[in-house]
């Protein structure tokens, strides 16, 4: 007899939340670990075309870095839809104006293009401080720096 795939389907799908300090985390390598968590990745029965993801809670996004000179160099582009609406903002300024957008913008392009990827985006909640309003959901604190592969 042959063993058959576990699929999850959309109702049975437990949610949990996870809190993570983004306090001198750098930003990519964060964002890779927050798009796995939001796509359901780290779980047995993680399905492609179910989200099967949790929530996620950022705290001090304010204090996240780049490496190198990205502060300056990095730059963030948006269109107002008008001719010559082109607007630009470095990463430095972005820190200042929406600090939480920095990791936001990240995690995006991390999730999948679709409808689906924009409902697992819905699921993280970023907060420039250390106060969030989701005490309720009692959120786990998510370790983030270890578990790899380093010989």
């Amino acid at each position: 007899m042959k063993a058959k795939t576990y699929m999850a389907k959309p109702g049975e799908v437990e949610r949990k939340w996870y809190l993570v300090d983004a306090k001198d985390q750098v930003v990519g390598r964060l964002a890779s670990k927050i798009a796995m968590v939001l796509m359901g990745k780290h779980k047995p029965h993680y399905t492609p075309y179910i989200d099967t993801g949790d929530f996620v809670v950022v705290t001090n996004a304010a204090k996240v870095r780049f490496t190198g000179n990205k502060w300056k160099k990095k730059v963030y582009y948006r269109h107002s839809g008008y001719p010559g609406g082109l607007k630009s903002r470095t990463a430095g300024e972005m820190l200042k104006r929406r600090p939480e957008e920095i990791l936001r913008h990240a995690v995006r392009g991390m999730l999948p293009k679709n409808h689906l990827g924009r409902r697992q985006l819905r699921k993280l909640k970023i907060y420039p401080g250390e106060d969030h309003p989701h005490v309720a959901q009692q959120p786990v604190k998510l370790d983030l720096l270890g578990g790899g592969n380093d010989h």
